[in-house]
């Protein structure tokens, strides 16, 4: 059967700006997605299981540093946005969008505890002319052999009386360049009707809208992105290895090859891979790829590398504290210098910052951290005993109470001068000193 035309009355909806969007999940992806449509005049509603995150908008306030609370009260105030913990209200957005988690077992495995519930509670609500669309990332399929059975249980047909779709977030917090709206969105979906509200309804705020054949290539393209990034740092991370062994400074090689002009693009080494993409989306696809007989080996020989990096760092720190301090790694004092995953954010997901502290302590060294945009650690999946510890406050002669100090994040607001003027020894997994202009021989790279 042809596909139908998506209703009149959605179409009109989202032609006069009139339609409702509901966000399903209020963290890094959904709420810059929320400020987005509000500012471009979509009525709100942003649903989240956790209710200090509704009650924490309701009251005009962020809590994410990267954005100000001046955006969350201006969204407040239009009167075009409310946020709720009760899922019965599903029902009355237009637009669903879902911007929940997708993790990782411990086994390396997707976990789609969080997409699956959200679909489940939108399937039980769901009426005709309602488009539905999944941008957290996944495995090619996801839509359309996960979701799409869960919403046509009650007997609605997608392409007839719903629409389904899917487009990969693309947010990166902390950018000021790239917003929610300035980056391009790439949408796919599997019926001409879903295609053409999805369409509809992201070029109401998003600059450029690019469409794509169906809702399995949209998925892999944001897995295609990512692995990209991945196996080019883990190519880096293994020059910088090698780099070290023959005295060679891996920061100044890369620099210089970045000037040509045409057939290289730079990655920089570092601690290990944070965030919730790139450690995490390489795994979706290999797992997948099982399925169809298909080894992926140069994608888990980028993730074996990447892995063992907070282990290389840690040995690297080793050599220094024994050749430049004269002490061993068990009873010495280690200040981690940024704990977030990237510099100049809060986020904290699968910082590698966090192995690392892990890994020192295992082997006796006493450890603390100080990171001006992570005041506490957070609750995390993989160090939940870590909960609560405080970041050291800063004073100009913090390193002098240390016998070393590593560099993991290159917040751009630490006073690096400072850092390195007390310290025993600095080691710099980001070339964190030299980028702001301090040099010193207490310095080792890593």
């Amino acid at each position: 059967m042809a596909d139908k035309p998506h209703p009149k009355n959605l179409q009109e909806l989202l032609s006069k700006r009139d339609a409702v969007v509901g966000v399903i999940g209020l963290g890094y992806v959904g709420l810059p997605f929320c400020i987005a449509a509000v500012f471009k005049g979509l009525t709100t509603i942003g649903f989240d299981v956790d209710p200090d995150k509704p009650s924490a908008l309701e009251e005009g306030r962020s809590y994410l540093k990267h954005i100000e609370n001046s955006s969350v009260e201006d969204m407040k105030n239009s009167s075009r946005f409310s946020a709720t913990t009760n899922f019965d209200r599903l029902a009355e957005p237009d637009v669903l969008v879902i911007c929940v988690p997708t993790p990782l077992t411990r086994h390396k495995e997707p976990d789609l505890t969080y997409l699956i519930d959200t679909t489940e509670k939108i399937a039980e609500r769901l009426r005709p002319g309602q488009l539905v669309i999944l941008e957290s990332t996944t495995y090619p399929g996801t839509t359309e052999e996960v979701m799409l059975p869960i919403l046509e249980a009650k007997g609605l047909k997608s392409g007839e009386d719903f629409f389904l779709a899917f487009s990969p977030e693309r947010e990166d917090p902390g950018n000021a360049i790239y917003s929610t709206s300035t980056i391009p969105k790439v949408v796919g979906a599997d019926t001409e009707s879903a295609r053409t509200a999805a369409e509809d309804f992201y070029s109401i705020f998003i600059d450029t809208v690019v469409m794509v054949s169906d809702t399995r290539t949209a998925e892999m393209v944001k897995l295609t992105e990512n692995i990209f990034r991945s196996v080019n740092i883990a190519l880096v991370n293994e020059m910088k290895v090698i780099s070290e062994a023959m005295d060679v400074d891996i920061w100044e090689v890369i620099d210089a090859a970045k000037t040509k002009p045409f057939g290289f693009m730079p990655f920089y080494p570092g601690p290990g891979l944070g965030g919730h993409c790139i450690p995490i989306d390489p795994f979706y696809l290999t797992w997948k790829a099982k399925e169809y007989d298909i080894a992926t080996r140069f994608i888990e020989l980028a993730g074996e590398i990447n892995t063992s990096m907070p282990y290389r760092v840690v040995e690297r720190l080793v050599q220094e504290l024994d050749a430049r301090v004269g002490k061993g790694l068990n009873g010495s004092r280690i200040l981690i210098g940024g704990i977030a995953y990237k510099k100049n954010v809060d986020d904290m997901r699968e910082s590698p910052a966090l192995k690392i502290m892990e890994i020192l302590e295992r082997r006796g060294a006493q450890v603390s951290f100080y990171d001006p945009f992570v005041p506490k650690i957070p609750k995390t999946r993989e160090h939940p005993e870590m909960t609560g510890r405080e970041s050291e406050t800063w004073r100009f002669d913090l390193t002098a109470d240390h016998d070393a100090v590593l560099i993991v994040t290159d917040h751009d607001t630490v006073d690096y001068e400072n850092l390195v003027k007390h310290a025993l020894l600095i080691v710099d997994t980001r070339n964190a000193c030299r980028k702001a202009g301090v040099w010193s021989n207490n310095i080792a790279l890593a």
